[in-house]
């Protein structure tokens, strides 16, 4: 059996989760839990200001470099609403929750 995600292939008997990409299999998504859903969150690694690029890029799972270029461009022609939304964002969108000492920390998209 393989990965409808990445293609890769999965062991037997069939996990949960796929080892390559992390999203559910046919058989993990059958017992789905809401923890693993996607949130939109301001991670603490990769900001550059206060994180409102790289959640949205964690968030539509695209490249932060994207989200950063159209970011400037908005703030530039939207005659200043671009960064009231930007400000606003970083009020309104909440920030990661820190994870316990010792657990490691998995790589963020910058």
């Amino acid at each position: 059996m393989f990965c409808t995600h990445c293609g890769i292939q999965l062991g037997e008997p069939e996990p949960n989760f796929c080892s390559g990409c992390g999203k559910p299999t046919a058989t993990g998504s059958a017992r789905y839990d809401r923890s693993y859903a996607r949130r939109l969150e301001r991670p603490w690694q990769g900001r550059r200001f206060a994180g409102v690029c790289v959640g949205f890029a964690n968030y539509m799972d695209v490249d932060v470099t994207l989200i950063r270029v159209l970011a400037v461009i908005g703030l530039f022609f939207s005659l200043g609403t671009g960064l009231i939304a930007y400000v606003l964002a970083s009020i309104i969108i909440p920030n990661e929750e820190r994870l316990p000492a010792g657990v490691p920390v998995p790589p963020s998209r910058a």
